[in-house]
């Protein structure tokens, strides 16, 4: 059981005795009025969304899950393949399962895919990967006196703000939770 102040976007809990995956989390405190949080839900047997408040004191179930090591290979008809680093099984989860984390992922990357009751219902990323720039403005040196950010489409089609430095072939370290430039490998 944990307080509803813990609950994270992509946790897990129970509600109803049914697993729901935690898609968004708001905490309001209105005035003298004691605090809440409203959480974007998605239920994992039915996939049906729903939002739910809790106060601050109440408390929630966690859903047991699994985590099991994977590499990411390819993707094929929309669907991403990955492999068991143990038994090296192969499994395919569809643009439901991946999400946005699909922009981060390239050939041999190791991600832990979560599992309830052994289905698949997410993945989690390292926290920083390496991207190679596909597009960016060429620098022009002295144009300001301020620094400056420019736009950069990475592999995977992540666009993130990039120091005017880095051109077009560079690889640079994104943060796969912020989505934000790091460093320049």
């Amino acid at each position: 059981m944990i307080q509803a102040t813990q609950i994270r976007k992509g946790s897990l809990i129970k509600l109803d005795e049914f697993p729901h995956i935690v898609l968004s989390v708001t905490h309001i405190t209105p005035g003298n009025k004691r605090g809440m949080i409203i959480c974007g839900l998605r239920n994992l047997k039915t996939g049906l969304s729903t939002e739910k408040r809790f106060r601050s004191g109440d408390r929630i179930e966690e859903a047991e899950i699994e985590q099991v090591e994977m590499e990411y290979i390819y993707t094929s008809d929309g669907n991403f393949y990955f492999m068991n680093s143990d038994n090296f099984e192969q499994l395919a989860f569809g643009p439901d399962i991946i999400g946005d984390t699909a922009k981060f992922l390239k050939p041999n990357i190791r991600v832990n895919v979560e599992f309830y009751e052994g289905k698949p219902f997410g993945i989690i990323l390292p926290k920083y990967v390496n991207l190679k720039v596909l597009e960016t403005q060429a620098y022009m040196k002295d144009a300001t006196a301020q620094a400056q950010s420019k736009p950069a489409k990475l592999e995977g089609g992540h666009i993130c703000q990039v120091p005017p430095f880095v051109a077009v072939g560079d690889i640079i370290k994104v943060n796969t939770q912020t989505g934000d430039y790091v460093e320049r490998v």
